[in-house]
């Protein structure tokens, strides 16, 4: 199965298998209306360059892109190799499209699926972006994005799309791969690839993002490579999803949280 589902314990739930091509990032959203589980498929076949909501047993309610066909285009909607979303609490999507491919975009849809913002350049200079491969939201109303191929997360308003800033003095060895927040909105982690290695940075204040300060590390195995990261909601607990493990790990905070729970 290409799809599983599981209680927070680790008990397996159910899975499904149909109209998935190759997953790539997955996201559990929670509006006031609804829950639903959204998958970015990035494979080459009849189902792949897509983005996919399935309600939480796995039906296929809405397809974004066009299936089995990568392409540039706004209208109609196309992606190629969509690498991660992120849906807020009012149903607007956020999507980073381009991991590895035509694309190198960040894309705000509304809940009815109507652009609303678009940054989408290749390039080093400030919203643009080479591999944006995670995204996700803070409790002040920025968009964070990991800007993996330039070594630096970018930071943007929600609302309007306008740029705030960029973290890169953090990044020199290695480029974020993921970007989460805690639940408190108090530090910022980072999955980091090929170092194998998760960073916590504490989360700035309203305002301007400023440097980023790193607070604590979790050192992986060797050849872990972890992928893509989240965080619950109500524990705490971090998820990670390990390609070169090929495993997800579960990692619970000791205390409050870092930096007891790094090193």
């Amino acid at each position: 199965p290409k799809v599983l589902v599981f209680t927070e314990d680790g008990y397996f739930l159910r899975s499904w298998n149909y109209t998935v091509d190759t997953p790539h990032g997955i996201f559990a959203a929670s509006t006031l209306h609804e829950q639903s589980v959204w998958i970015t498929d990035v494979g080459s076949g009849s189902y792949g360059h897509t983005i996919k909501k399935y309600n939480s047993f796995g039906d296929l309610v809405q397809v974004l892109g066009t299936p089995g066909k990568k392409g540039t285009s706004l209208n109609p909607l196309q992606f190629d190799n969509p690498a991660e979303l992120y849906v807020d609490d009012t149903g607007d999507i956020y999507i980073v499209d381009g991991d590895g491919g035509l694309n190198n975009r960040l894309i705000k849809l509304s809940q009815d699926f109507m652009m609303l913002w678009l940054h989408g350049e290749r390039g080093t200079g400030p919203a643009k972006f080479n591999i944006p491969h995670s995204v996700t939201l803070d409790s002040s109303g920025r968009v964070w994005v990991a800007d993996r191929g330039n070594k630096r997360i970018q930071v943007f308003d929600k609302d309007t799309g306008e740029w705030l800033g960029a973290w890169d003095n953090c990044f020199t060895e290695e480029g974020p791969s993921s970007v989460r927040f805690t639940p408190d909105g108090k530090y910022v982690i980072v999955a980091q690839l090929n170092l194998s290695r998760l960073l916590l940075a504490a989360a700035p204040p309203v305002g301007s993002i400023g440097n980023c300060s790193v607070i604590s590390t979790i050192q992986l195995a060797d050849q872990v490579l972890p992928h893509l990261l989240d965080v619950s909601g109500k524990t705490g607990a971090i998820y990670v999803a390990e390609i070169g493990a090929k495993q997800v790990q579960k990692y619970v905070p000791m205390n409050s949280y870092f930096p007891s729970f790094g090193s």
